[in-house]
């Protein structure tokens, strides 16, 4: 897995919202994403930005939350501000919208570079997080996750602007998404990146949540956007590993390790012949039940 932290929920918060994001500290999100784009009017651009700043002052202090802020596109007017003033400690990186193709998460990463050296950082401080949003960045998603190899720690999916691109329609079962879901996991995946799926737009149906969850989990994504507080107990569930799955794993890389000891090819788990899938499967559970242990620290 190699994500160098935990991913299960990374929330929403508008960041020229002073009560909102003031209430976020109290929160259990894995993420805090401070969002300066779409839910931020123009004329409030400045505020959030101070907002941020005195925000990540704080965090920088007490080390207690991962914190990306969401810039806006490179189309904008408005990236070079983001960027060059939120380039600071607290801030652990970026999430990226509208990324079509690797070409704009390139062009990001060479901003971030430019920065990092004029500020004396070290060059890949900053993380980035693209937002998969239309078609062009599903059938692009390979190129996207590996347009800054240091710096792309994970994509996440877009749902409502793909489908309006896509000129779809929301479906109940999900499935004018499913493909584009599957892209996305395969795609990031493949690229050593997490994936982190949708937003769940109607926040208050528990129930409907619960069901996309099951689907995100078999799917292969590593945890979800979230809207409201009140979904993270579910999102959390669903996204950690289960009692059973972490015994599973250790007892799978305890046996892997005795035949390795005794000197034999494989290993028997139940009568059933253990191979690199399985153990790789279990020692990712490991990994990242010990980034949850980490955090309750």
């Amino acid at each position: 897995m190699n994500q160098p932290f935990l991913m299960r929920s990374l929330m929403f918060v508008p960041a020229h919202n002073q009560h909102l994001l003031e209430s976020s500290l109290r929160r259990d999100a894995d993420v805090l994403l401070l969002d300066i784009e779409d839910s931020v009017p123009q004329c409030d651009k400045q505020t959030a930005r101070d907002n941020i700043k005195q925000f990540a002052k704080n965090i920088a202090e007490t080390k207690e939350k991962v914190v990306f802020a969401r810039v806006n596109d490179r189309e904008s007017g408005e990236l070079l501000r983001d960027l060059y003033q939120l380039t600071i400690p607290g801030i652990t990186g970026f999430v990226y919208p509208k990324s079509t193709k690797g070409e704009d998460v390139y062009f990001v990463g060479k901003l971030l570079e430019t920065i990092e050296y004029e500020k004396g950082l070290p060059i890949g401080t900053f993380k980035v997080i693209p937002l998969i949003e239309t078609t062009g960045a599903v059938m692009n998603i390979a190129d996207i996750c590996n347009a800054c190899p240091n710096r792309v720690v994970a994509v996440a999916f877009g749902c409502e602007d793909y489908v309006s691109d896509m000129h779809g329609q929301h479906d109940p079962e999900g499935q004018s998404i499913f493909w584009a879901r599957n892209m996305i996991v395969n795609g990031a995946r493949a690229c050593g990146v997490a994936p982190i799926d949708t937003v769940h737009i109607d926040v208050h149906n528990l129930e409907d949540l619960e069901r996309n969850l099951i689907l995100a989990k078999k799917l292969g994504f590593e945890g979800m956007l979230v809207l409201n507080p009140k979904e993270l107990p579910l999102v959390h569930q669903y996204f950690s590993p289960s009692e059973e799955e972490v015994a599973w794993a250790r007892e799978m890389v305890t046996l892997c390790d005795e035949a390795k000891a005794e000197g034999k090819g494989v290993a028997l788990m139940n009568g059933k012949f253990v191979g690199p899938p399985m153990l790789k499967m279990a020692q990712n559970i490991i990994e990242k039940q010990n980034l949850i242990e980490r955090r309750r620290q």
